[in-house]
């Protein structure tokens, strides 16, 4: 029998970015035969029914539409692997004349481990299209680094599963001590022009792995949202004379910061930090606020202490006087 391509929609002339089968594989009902790709998203085609696969009619790299014909399936020669596979572990994923490097199995029990971390090894291009993973799966290994080849897939018949992809990383970065990336390739700028090198401020090179640090334990979530500030203005416009007297410049950020002690206040979990051991939260009694200042030398965050004992007129002060104590670099350690 004949397979093709299912409806898809909108979308039309549909690049083929991946072929999962060869011919002679035997399929199950649902198993993924192709990946395509939009401009939009990729998607797996799935197997209509199981059987063996006698001849496949597309490659990466073609172009398809709903109704072209996929491959061509003997559905009457299904071979039996049911009690085999009972009995035997799920074997590796086959592929069209792809040799996928060896996967590392993890070792035996009692304690089955997990693969070697890589050292920052090329990716094996012919054994990462062989992996049987998901579009998913391959566009994180992809992002990572991760050579999908040295991963043992827990999932039906061998498939790479995001929960593999993960244990290696983690079993690879506390193995090798650090993020299994690879390295940037260095590059000769002088060689596409005149160039001058000038070392790191200090901030510079302190900046760099803390903001790294950050990034690789933190979560990190933004939000988007809309505030009318009609009436925040206008009560600014009010108060500026009466701040200009003292000498203080009262800008919208005072009373954002203002908000934002007002609102660690009230949900204090916001500001809480996890324990070094994992099982606490460090609940903390003091608002500390800091924010960012451009100078000459770098990022500073200066930070204002004790801020929810402060009101509007004074957070604005403060907020004016560390601006140039950072600019002047004559910011104390507290």
């Amino acid at each position: 029998m004949q397979l093709f391509v299912p409806d898809l929609g909108e979308f039309d002339d549909v690049e083929v970015i991946e072929i999962l089968v060869g011919a002679g594989d035997n399929v199950s009902p649902e198993d993924p035969l192709i990946v395509l790709e939009t401009d939009k998203a990729t998607m797996e085609v799935p197997a209509e029914r199981g059987g063996v696969i006698q001849e496949l009619l597309v490659s990466v790299g073609d172009r398809v539409s709903t109704g072209d014909q996929i491959l061509v399936l003997d559905a009457d020669s299904v071979v039996e692997e049911a009690a085999e596979e009972e009995s035997k572990p799920a074997p590796a994923a086959k592929v069209a004349k792809a040799e996928p490097a060896a996967p590392v199995k993890p070792a035996a029990a009692p304690a089955p481990a997990r693969p070697a971390a890589p050292q920052r090894q090329p990716v094996n291009e012919a054994g990462f299209a062989a992996a049987h993973a998901s579009p998913s799966v391959r566009k994180l290994a992809r992002e990572l680094g991760v050579d999908l080849s040295r991963i043992s897939g827990t999932g039906h018949k061998g498939r790479v599963t995001a929960d593999d992809l993960k244990s290696y990383v983690k079993q690879a970065l506390s193995s090798a001590g650090g993020p299994a990336l690879p390295e940037v390739p260095e590059v000769d700028f002088a060689a596409f022009g005149e160039v001058e090198v000038t070392p790191l401020t200090r901030i510079q090179k302190i900046s760099g792995p803390r903001l790294h640090a950050s990034w690789v334990n933190v979560p990190h979530v933004t939000q988007h949202d809309e505030a009318d500030i009609t009436d925040l203005e206008a009560r600014r416009q009010e108060l500026k004379q009466s701040a200009a007297d003292q000498g203080i410049r009262l800008t919208p950020l005072a009373f954002i910061l203002r908000a934002c002690v007002i609102a660690l206040a009230e949900f204090p979990r916001f500001a809480s930090s996890l324990s070094h051991d994992n099982d606490s939260l460090v609940m903390k009694s003091y608002r500390h606020i800091g924010f960012a200042a451009d100078t000459p030398n770098g990022l500073v965050v200066p930070v204002i202490r004790d801020a929810d004992q402060m009101n509007l007129y004074e957070v604005a002060g403060a907020l004016a006087e560390l601006s140039e104590r950072a600019r002047s670099g004559k910011l104390g350690r507290d």
